[in-house]
């Protein structure tokens, strides 16, 4: 006997159509022969597929009809992840950060296809995106096996609600971060500011990342004068601060003309070197090769 599934959907049947229509050469090849009918239903549009009967002595019908569910959720299921995804992400950011405007919420977009590992021109193959591919396909098969017709739309509304979750938390971390990166950027402009409306104390300063700890040098390559930093270190008594920040107050408070830095690898101070070369943009020189560079870390 003949089994029928059929898929409704509010777009996309042409897509469904055409990968089905790949796969009815694997089918044939494994024994199956299906049959594709489409017909309209107000904003619907419902593809029939129908399994005929096959070469039972091949595959009992159990397996076939087993099989046919597994052709159907992954084409399902490929869909979903490539053409529903994208727009079900935006629509969670304007519904939930309307106040953002349109640039800063594609801005979000982007992020949150980052935390979804969407970089990348390989990341389908990667476990991630397998992982949640099988796993909207087991959902897909768990809802065929006691059903033999899906509307798309209405299963990834309710159906799906997992996956609707993992694409509100990749929205919501994305948001996280937009923020602190705007964050970031009105306090680089502050610093910035900072130094711009203050005379320079030097005008040339040599600073050695080692380890944990900063040296500054002037340009003879001597320590830097403990009263070029008289004020700032009162300043500093009693406050929670760590190297990094004491080493970008510093140098704000000499305010030089050019910032050289050495060191010998970013591991562990990315972010410091990069709001160095950020506040004081176009004095910023970087050295890694010379005997300040290669002084032992102690």
């Amino acid at each position: 006997m003949a089994q029928t599934i059929s898929i409704g959907s509010t777009q996309h049947m042409d897509l469904f159509k055409a990968k089905l229509g790949r796969q009815l050469k694997l089918c044939e090849e494994d024994g199956l022969k299906i049959y594709l009918e489409e017909s309209p239903a107000g904003k619907f549009t419902f593809l029939s597929c129908r399994i005929a009967d096959c070469d039972k002595g091949r595959r009992v019908r159990e397996d076939v009809q087993s099989l046919f569910k597994y052709y159907l959720a992954d084409v399902i299921s490929d869909i979903i992840l490539n053409h529903w995804e994208d727009p079900l992400i935006k629509e969670i950011i304007r519904e939930n950060y309307y106040y953002f405007g349109e640039e800063e919420r594609n801005i979000i977009f982007q992020y949150a296809l980052r935390h979804i590992n969407r970089e990348g021109k390989n990341f389908q193959d990667t476990v991630y995106w397998l992982g949640r591919k099988n796993r909207i396909i087991q959902k897909v098969m768990d809802y065929l096996d006691v059903n033999n017709r899906i509307n798309i739309d209405g299963f990834i509304r309710f159906r799906l609600k997992d996956y609707i979750g993992e694409l509100r938390d990749a929205a919501d971390r994305a948001v996280d971060e937009f923020l602190m990166e705007r964050e970031y950027r009105e306090f680089i402009q502050l610093l910035k500011y900072f130094v711009e409306v203050q005379e320079p104390r030097m005008d040339v300063v040599h600073v050695l990342i080692a380890g944990s700890l900063f040296k500054l040098f002037d340009g003879r390559m001597q320590p830097v004068k403990s009263e070029y930093l008289e004020g700032f270190i009162v300043n500093m008594v009693g406050s929670e601060i760590n190297y990094e920040d004491l080493l970008i107050s510093a140098l704000i408070t000499i305010a030089p003309k050019q910032v050289t830095l050495h060191y010998k690898n970013r591991e562990g101070h990315s972010v410091t070197l990069d709001t160095i070369k950020n506040v004081f943009e176009g004095r910023v020189n970087e050295c890694r090769g010379c005997s300040l560079c290669q002084e032992p870390r102690s």
